[in-house]
């Protein structure tokens, strides 16, 4: 009879203990079916009309339909829509149709849209102030908001005596001039020191034949609420953008010439010595050639480079573009996430590297993507928590719930099956969070799912002789005579995967202690 010995061993799979630096509208009253017999107010029609009279016939089975007008129910009785988002309000529409397009419906007219004037640069809408703040940020402009104006043509006239231009006075004795709006203009007229004030739209202080004392000069200068660097005359008045080749062009020097026909537009001209049209959008804005290393031909300021060279990952990047950094000096990547790391947002901004943290413990990663060439990232949520919950690869990797990777081979002991189906691989977080392993119990009880019980047959021939292994050769090294190294650092790389657990390296690059402890036949044999 051969004589059997069975060895049980353990691998008991700790948290990590190292050191952590841590509308449709729709008309309620159809004016064709008035005199039809046998009608109903339905919610919405074959044809997908929402609140509409009409036979009975033509109303979606699914719909709900009354025998009765439109105007006399609940549900499609005519009232205000006011969409909080947009802050546009609409007369006159069923309360079905407002709810289903996410609006907020009320029988009276809200508060909130309440219209005034809303002034983006040089022009005006007559809108609600949450419109008017909607379309000031999609300008990119403060809001300019006034509540006193209640008609739309005061609103216009507002705008117009906001037009630009040469207010022309005398001044002792000497005829000078003042670069700026209409209505500065009529005011400076009602000074006693200023006598006879005309406005001259579109017109700049230096024109030949407005007769002042101002002409052209080399100086230059920046403008608040104004990307470009800009010419000045010798009264100090601001001229058109700076264009060193129209120094001595008197046309240049005599109307407002718009940025879009000034020098290469559309470009950031960023350093440029001789075209100060400077693109906030393209990476430039006007700077004192201090603060740059350009030097413009004439004048003091330029087009200063907005864009980030250099940074912190060794590339270059356009102002605006923001990308993903994970500072984990223990890993090899972004999908390598060690004790301690996070995830970190990188935007540039005005020239400069701006870091924005994403959550600790890894609760939340961050994405990006390009588009048209412009680099975007986001801080999002780790959806972590269900992923070891998943028996097969489907369900696991649906990244419209949650943020998981399938590992088909890799089956945990620690996790209970229940079910009838066969499970074949197991589903781990695809970055893996982070643990307060040192305050928790929760994280070690999450790290216990990846211990494991290896169990060693042997077999000895009828004369006591060689010994044999039947059963459990993958975790016994028979040269060493002793459990594995192999099968040890393969079931610590799994229990990896799960979270901060087992022994490992942390985001400075330290190794740490403890995380695992090596049973021989329920004794100790390793702990770390």
């Amino acid at each position: 009879m051969n004589n059997k010995k069975i060895l049980i061993f353990v691998i008991v799979l700790l948290a990590f203990a190292g050191t952590v630096i841590a509308q449709q509208t729709g008309n309620p009253n159809n004016p064709n079916v008035g005199s039809q017999l046998s009608t109903v107010c339905c919610e919405r029609t074959n044809s997908g009309a929402f609140c509409q009279n009409v036979p009975a016939s033509e109303c979606r089975p699914e719909s709900q339909q009354v025998p009765t007008s439109c105007e006399s129910t609940s549900y499609c009785k005519a009232g205000t829509c006011y969409d909080s988002t947009e802050g546009t309000c609409l007369d006159n529409t069923p309360q079905l149709v407002c709810n289903a397009n996410g609006g907020v419906w009320s029988q009276e007219e809200p508060p909130q849209c309440a219209l005034g004037c809303c002034v983006l640069g040089d022009q005006a809408a007559y809108v609600s102030l949450v419109r008017c703040k909607r379309l000031s940020s999609y300008l990119g402009l403060e809001t300019d908001y006034d509540t006193t104006i209640t008609n739309e043509l005061a609103c216009i006239e507002k705008v117009q005596q906001q037009e630009t231009g040469a207010c022309v006075y005398e001044f002792e004795f000497e005829k000078t001039c003042k670069f700026g709006t209409r209505a500065e203009c009529n005011t400076q007229t009602g000074n006693a020191s200023l006598v006879g004030g005309t406005f001259y739209s579109g017109k700049l202080c230096s024109a030949e034949e407005l007769g002042t004392i101002c002409g052209p000069s080399t100086r230059t200068t920046c403008i608040d609420g104004k990307d470009g660097v800009y010419f000045v005359d010798t009264c100090g008045n601001p001229a058109n953008i700076y264009d060193s080749s129209k120094l001595e062009d008197q046309i240049y020097w005599s109307d407002v010439i718009n940025v879009d026909n000034s020098c290469s537009p559309g470009s950031a001209n960023a350093g440029s010595s001789s075209c100060g049209n400077c693109d906030y959008l393209q990476g430039s804005i006007c700077r004192s050639e201090d603060d740059t290393s350009g030097n413009p031909t004439y004048g003091d300021f330029i087009c200063a480079d907005l864009n980030c060279g250099n940074t912190q990952n060794g590339e270059s990047y356009r102002h605006g573009e923001s990308w993903c950094v994970n500072d984990d000096a223990g890993g090899n990547g972004e999908s390598d996430n060690s004790v301690g790391s996070r995830f970190y947002k990188h935007i540039c901004i005005n020239g400069e590297e701006v870091l924005e943290q994403c959550e600790d413990y890894r609760a939340e990663e961050c994405i990006s993507q390009e588009i048209n060439g412009f680099s975007q990232a986001a801080c999002k949520v780790n959806r972590w928590q269900d992923c070891m919950n998943q028996q097969d690869k489907e369900s696991c990797e649906n990244e419209d719930i949650r943020d998981c990777r399938w590992e088909e081979g890799t089956i945990l002991q620690g996790l209970s099956n229940n079910s009838q189906t066969t499970v074949t691989g197991t589903c781990f977080p695809q970055n893996k969070p982070g643990f307060n392993f040192w305050q928790d119990t929760e994280s070690s009880k999450i790290c216990a799912l990846a211990s494991e019980t290896c169990i060693v047959k042997f077999e000895e021939d009828l004369f006591g002789g060689q010994q044999r292994i039947v059963s459990g050769e993958e975790c016994w090294d028979r040269d060493k005579d002793g459990v594995s190294d192999g099968w040890v650092r393969k079931k610590l790389a799994v229990c990896s995967m799960i979270g901060d657990c087992g022994k490992g390296i942390n985001w400075a690059g330290q190794e740490g202690s403890g995380g695992y402890t090596l049973l021989l036949d329920n004794e100790r044999v390793r702990s770390n």
